[in-house]
């Protein structure tokens, strides 16, 4: 039965560091809070151990020997203690202004090896702390010393990968060796991968030493030739390797890694044992007891773990010396690789492979390939392919007989990352981040937001254990693999809802996975921390991705849209406002690294492709992220550090992928060892988080997101030409994703300022080609030219430097920019691609028995055409009523008068001949269109009023009449007027006063019949009140009031216009003229009214502006124009 570890707080969170007393009953534990605690290590966890608070900084490292124990800060100060005890005795050197690093004390006590921030080593005797010697050899600051457990050789590691062996035996020390290539360089000191134990740990019998390399190996050198002899990896050994120890007996090796603590053989190099508890944070430091079985470390979370019998009862203790244990420790060195057809190289090699395990375990006295003894708690953790298997985990090649085989990438969720110390990201984007904190029984999942004044941040306790989960701009999806009896479901939650339920679950069926989740929506448009309704674009979309192949489409509100096959096995899947972008591997891998990954992105509304393209991933690599850009571009980044987007995305399956960044080539990377992990990209900056050295993923406490300027991979070094170049073809990237999401109308005031200063710089890089005399170079620069004015500032450069071809070409090719808009043409190809991808539709097939009853067939319908409905005219009413009838009949009034007859004024027929009678009413033959005559004398004496009239006779003249036959408006209508006479004659009445007529010629008639009289006439009449009424004559136009005049011998208070005096002759000219013409007897007709030479004023006259006059004085008609008159009298 496993012994359960002992865990104690010691330090606060930081880097830490332990060591054991030389006879393992005292633990020295320092840390990032500056104290030193000195613990017992038989007692439990209860214990409270003493502190040392004498340092004013970090304490870095801890050492002891069998008369003191030793501490070093980063005060620059290491001080010497009584052994087990916290008296201190005094100062054992200072490093003016530098951290301490490491401490060392050699196997006999008598020195110690002392490092720091400078790129000197400090060996110092501890009886004469005065004696010192200095190394120089690092280039920069020097992580860790150990001895050789002769004393006589002394290993430091430096920050600048180097390792260094130092013969300091004699009073002089000399190099023995510098080994570079196997640690990692670092040059930030602040970084955790600093803080990490790079130490070479020499091996009991000093034939070699371990050390942890910078590919997560354990290589092991040999003393002989200064050359790794062989490596220890194992595939459940993953991740940095940050701390090493070695047993009492130099049997086995401990390796603190990411994934967990391993015990290794140092006999046969394989992986014996593991700590079944998960490690809180990275382990800083680590030391076997000197005199018990006992591992114990310290980590980044400042814990002191001690892990009781760590090796078994049944196996070698790791204290005691056993038989042949010392010719046990020199390695044989592996042989050269065999290639793949030396047979019996290879045999050979599995020959003497196999008799040095044998004489390892006869030399042991025990059998170390028995399975009853080793723990093999990793399915297939014994097996000697562990390096094929950890190149395939790196995705690489392995060899298989004459083939090579492509391990195929597994699926992911993007921004997520792996459980480490029960912590992990389950999201991690532009939107925010979703965190996981293990509790054994249960999940803590804390979601918070960038934006906080969008969405309100929460946290909620998983009982499911959730796996998989997606923060959209509407909601969070998570998902929760089948176990046991229970299920895979996928779960919904809304960030704000007016509804009470927003949260819903999607259970799948039994033994069903869940592959990859995706929720997509459009972004708010108003903030969603209230629960209310903010929006009507809904909950988003929610796409699930299954083991069975399917791809799952629902909203936001739990309804199923779609459920299609998957084309190839799944690898990852992100969505956007109106898509999602999904990947597969169509088929499998192939055998010269590729992965073979395709991207589709398939519409929500209609569930159709609008993309399919290839990833274009190196071989031997694989995508690590896929996202949307803020402009809503898909986007993808893999593991050679290549940043891609695919700008024209929303042109039905022709986009491509762009290269927008190559992060190996950032000016910040150089001379750093980082790695960066994609958030998003926004705009021209590439939202990502930096990676020291060989981390993988992020940590807590949570990193801060960094932007790096997305910078176009061109090869072009000229310092004038070549940046601006890059921005514009970076800025028309992003145009060109901007004008295709605003529709048909191209550009906006945005584009336009842009375009504008895109063109500003291309003008520059015209006159520089103009410049150095490259025309051809100027003229396509020119081809790319937005706007139309700036084709006007090219050719003003052309002219500057009298360049005529140049100008000529760039006045042609303005003519032709004015005559072909570049919008319209834009708009034309994209019309022409909506075209292409417009749906077929179906043939059209005839019906059977379809509507037989109300179609009829071809040309065997006799049925009158229908009615047409015009609103202009009114419908014609048939008349049953003789035309007799109709002719004579009183009072007739027109119940369907239209507005056609306003026109022709109130009375007379214009059309008329001499033949027709005063009666007006007509009949329209066969059912026509009919042009009723006004005869009401109210309606001619109103002129203002007309149009009222004419809706009031309609409306009050309702009654129901019979109808009347029509007849020839224009045929003369005998009995009507039986003596013929001719309506245009004067009138007998020769004492009707003067007023407003019906009619144009009735007027003239009367003012012709009463010129003898009016004299007397206007003395005996009263002054009548004037009419302001309007009167519509032949022209559509009221007549003007004739202008009253005073009594001779009376001063005009307003004289009259010469317009007014011309009217009022050539009105009674006419009259005269008319009056002739009716005393001959003879008919006169009138065949063109319109060549009548009169005028008729319409405006209305103002009562205020009106003359005023004399109720006796007479009214004055004035005389005729001479020759006029007498053209008339001659003609009578």
């Amino acid at each position: 039965m496993a012994v359960k570890a002992l865990v104690n707080p010691a330090h606060g969170p930081g880097s830490t560091c332990l060591a054991f007393s030389p006879d393992g009953s005292r633990v020295y534990t320092g840390g990032a809070d500056t104290l030193v605690r000195i613990w017992d290590a038989e007692l439990g966890e209860d214990q409270e151990p003493p502190c040392v608070t004498e340092a004013n900084e970090e304490v870095t490292s801890v050492a002891a020997s069998t008369n003191c124990w030793l501490s070093a800060s980063k005060d620059s100060d290491v001080r010497q203690y009584k052994a087990g005890k916290d008296s201190l005795r005094g100062l054992v050197t200072s490093a003016a202004g530098v951290s301490i690093r490491c401490v060392a004390v050699d196997p006999k006590g008598k020195r110690v090896a002392i490092t720091s921030d400078e790129p000197i080593v400090k060996v110092i005797d501890l009886e004469d702390i005065t004696k010192m010697v200095t190394l120089q050899g690092h280039s920069k600051a020097v992580r860790k010393a150990t001895w050789h457990p002769s004393g006589a050789l002394l290993t430091t590691c430096g920050a600048d990968g180097k390792i260094i062996v130092w013969d300091v035996s004699e009073d002089e020390p000399k190099q023995e060796k510098v080994i570079e290539g196997l640690l990692p360089v670092v040059s930030d000191t602040e970084a955790a991968e600093f803080g990490y134990d790079c130490s070479a740990v020499w091996h009991t019998s000093g034939q070699y030493f371990f050390v942890a390399t910078r590919t997560h190996e354990i290589a092991t050198i040999s003393r002989t030739d200064w050359s790794k002899s062989s490596t220890l990896s194992d595939d459940a050994c993953t991740g940095d390797i940050t701390a090493l120890a070695l047993s009492k007996n130099g049997v086995y090796l401990a390796a603190a890694a990411k994934s967990g603590i391993f015990i290794w053989s140092t006999q046969n190099r394989r992986m014996l044992f593991r700590y079944q508890g998960a490690t809180n944070a990275p382990v800083t430091q680590m030391a076997f007891s000197p005199s018990k079985n006992l591992l114990a470390w310290t980590d980044a979370a400042g814990d002191l773990t001690r892990w009781p019998e760590p090796i078994p009862s049944s196996a070698p203790d790791p204290v005691k010396l056993s038989a042949g244990t010392h010719s046990v420790t020199v390695p044989v060195k592996r042989k050269g690789t065999p290639t793949l057809f030396d047979d019996d190289n290879v045999a050979l090699a599995r020959a003497e492979k196999d008799k040095a395990s044998a004489d390892a375990d006869d030399l042991l006295g025990i059998d170390l390939d028995n399975d009853d003894w080793i723990l093999d708690d990793l399915g297939g953790g014994m097996d000697d392919d562990g390096e094929a298997k950890r190149l395939a985990a790196e995705g690489g090649v392995k060899e298989m007989g004459k083939l090579s085989v492509t391990k195929a990438q597994s699926a992911f969720q993007p921004g997520s990352t792996p459980m480490e110390n029960k912590k992990r990201y389950l999201a991690y984007n532009t939107i925010g981040v979703i965190e996981v904190t293990d509790q054994d029984t249960h999940h803590i999942v804390n979601v918070e937001f960038h934006d906080r004044s969008a969405r309100k941040s929460y946290h909620f306790t998983d009982h499911f254990r959730y796996d998989l989960a997606s923060l959209g701009e509407r909601g969070a999806l998570y998902a929760c693999q089948p176990e046991a009896e229970h299920a895979a479901h996928v779960i919904y939650k809304p960030y704000g809802t007016w509804g009470a339920q927003g949260d819903w679950t999607y259970e799948l069926p039994s033994g069903t996975r869940v592959l990859g989740v995706a929720a997509g929506g459009p972004p708010p448009t108003k903030s969603l921390r209230e629960r209310r309704d903010v929006d009507i674009e809904g909950l988003g979309n929610v796409v699930i991705a299954t083991s069975d192949g399917e791809l799952v489409f629902l909203t936001g509100s739990g309804i199923e849209r779609a459920c299609l096959s998957l084309p190839g096995d799944f690898v990852a899947m992100v969505a956007g406002g109106e898509w999602v972008f999904v990947v597969t591997r169509d088929g499998s891998t192939t055998m010269d690294g590729s992965q073979n990954l395709t991207g589709r992105l398939i519409k929500f509304d209609d569930f159709c492709i609008l993309q399919k393209e290839a990833l274009p991933i190196p071989k031997r690599h694989t995508v690590k992220w896929i996202g949307i850009t803020e402009e809503g571009a898909p986007a993808m980044y893999d593991s050679s550090g290549i940043l891609h987007v695919m700008p024209r995305f929303r042109i039905p399956l022709s986009a491509t992928w762009m290269r927008v960044l190559d992060t190996n080539k950032l000016e910040r990377r150089e001379g750093k060892h980082e790695s960066y992990w994609p958030v998003g990209v926004a705009g021209e900056a590439f939202m990502c988080l930096i990676l020291k050295g060989r981390q993988e993923h992020p940590g807590f406490p949570r990193p801060l997101i960094q932007e790096l300027p997305i910078r176009l991979p061109f090869k072009r070094t000229d310092p004038k030409e070549a940046p601006l170049e890059e921005h514009f073809a970076r800025e028309t990237l992003l145009l060109d994703i901007l004008r295709d999401n605003l529709g048909d109308e191209l550009t906006s005031d945005e584009l336009g300022a842009r375009e504008l200063a895109l063109d500003k710089e291309l003008i520059q890089l015209i006159q520089h080609a103009c410049k150095t005399d490259r025309l051809a170079r100027a003229l396509d620069l020119a081809r790319l030219l937005h706007l139309t004015s700036s084709f006007d500032i090219a050719v003003k450069v052309a002219a500057f430097y009298h360049l005529l071809g140049l100008q000529e070409k760039l006045e042609a090719l303005r003519a032709d920019r004015l005559d072909d808009d570049r919008l319209d043409a834009a708009r034309e190809r994209r019309r022409a691609l909506q075209d292409d991808f417009a749906p077929v539709p179906a043939p059209r097939l005839p019906t059977v028995n379809a509507g037989a009853a109300s179609r009829p067939k071809a040309f065997q319908d006799f049925r009158p055409p229908p009615a047409l409905h015009r609103p202009g005219l009114e419908r014609a009413t048939p008349s049953a009523e003789p035309l007799s009838t109709a002719a004579t009949r009183a009072g007739y009034t027109d119940t369907q008068m239209t507005d056609d007859s306003t026109v022709f004024g109130g009375g007379g027929n214009w059309f008329a001949d001499d033949t027709q009678t005063d009666d007006f009413s007509y009949a329209s033959p066969e059912g026509k269109r009919k042009r009723p005559l006004d005869e009401d004398a109210p309606r001619a004496s109103s002129p203002g009023a007309k149009r009222r009239a004419l809706g009031d006779s309609a409306s009050t003249a309702r009654a129901p009449a019979a109808p009347v036959v029509r007849s020839n408006p224009f045929a003369r209508k005998p009995g009507a007027d039986g003596n013929g006479r001719n309506p245009f004659a004067r009138s007998a009445d020769t004492n009707k006063a003067v007023h407003k007529s019906d009619s144009f010629f009735t007027k003239v008639d009367a003012a012709e019949n009463d010129k003898g009289k009016r004299n007397a006439q206007g003395k005996a009449k009263p002054k009548e009140k004037k009419e302001t009424g309007r009167q519509t004559t032949l022209f559509g136009l009221p007549p003007a009031q004739p202008a009253e005049k005073k009594a001779p011998g009376r001063p005009k208070k307003k004289a009259g216009t010469p317009a007014d005096d011309s009217q009022e002759s050539t009105a009674a000219t006419l009259q005269e003229s008319q009056a002739d013409e009716s005393q001959e007897g003879g008919d006169t007709q009138v065949d063109e009214p319109s060549q009548v030479p009169t005028e008729v004023e319409t405006q209305e006259v103002d009562a205020n502006a009106m003359e005023t006059e004399d109720p006796e004085s007479p009214i004055e008609w004035p005389p005729s124009p001479e020759p006029r008159k007498r053209e008339l009298e001659a003609a009578a």
